[in-house]
């Protein structure tokens, strides 16, 4: 396999990445990563997205030619991961699908943050890919739903996703929440003051807890 052209960046972004898989994992594991958006893990999404920013600005999109696979992915997670920042979430998406047109970036995961800047802006989804908890409290459905679901899985399929499931059991470890209602509004609400919809709430509210897929 040919090296990466730059194995200093690809290292660095890399390091991103296992921050917060690092930190994810240990807030999971007290419980701490489903009650709110934690601070620290905010934090570590903030400074994340301001290195790749910086990153970007320097030699654009670090792709699969600039910094191999594993480090393009760990790129693109930081932005799947950067909620707090709508317009960085945004402004990434073009450069992505950009790159994924020439093989430079993965379409799945392009897919991904597409459907997840929908889900946080209240829109249905083009691919499926965003779950969270039904109101049964038994399994987890796509976010707002999918547009068009008729036609889902050829979309998925176009970018090497496997067939859309309805309903999946939530992860292993992950509680749901004491009260569907009140998580639908907490999320409502910090979406609102966080920029993804319309004007920002009036009142205090947690960001939501991360219970979406990567």
């Amino acid at each position: 396999m040919t090296a990466p052209v730059r194995a200093d960046l690809a290292a660095e972004l890399c390091a991103l990445e296992a921050r917060d898989l690092e930190v994810r994992a240990r807030l999971a594991a007290d419980g701490s990563l489903f009650d709110g958006y934690a601070a620290e893990m905010e934090q570590v999404h903030h400074e994340n997205a301001a290195r790749l920013r910086a990153i970007v600005d320097d030699v654009g999109w670090p792709g699969r030619a600039l910094v191999g696979a594993a480090a393009a992915s760990a790129a693109w997670l930081v932005v799947q991961h950067a909620i707090g920042d709508p317009a960085f979430m945004r402004a990434m998406l073009p450069r992505l699908l950009e790159a994924a047109r020439r093989g430079d970036a993965d379409r799945a995961e392009v897919a991904k943050l597409e459907d997840r800047i929908l889900a946080l802006e209240g829109r249905p989804q083009r691919y499926g890919t965003q779950y969270d908890w039904e109101p049964t409290l038994t399994a987890m459905t796509p976010i707002n739903g999918v547009e068009d679901p008729g036609s889902v899985d050829a979309r998925r399929a176009a970018v090497g996703l496997p067939p859309l499931a309805w309903r999946i059991p939530p992860p292993p470890g992950q509680p749901p929440p004491a009260d569907w209602h009140a998580r639908q509004r907490e999320q409502e609400a910090w979406a609102r003051r966080a920029g993804w919809r319309g004007a920002p709430a009036s009142a205090e509210a947690s960001p939501p807890a991360p219970a979406r897929r990567r």
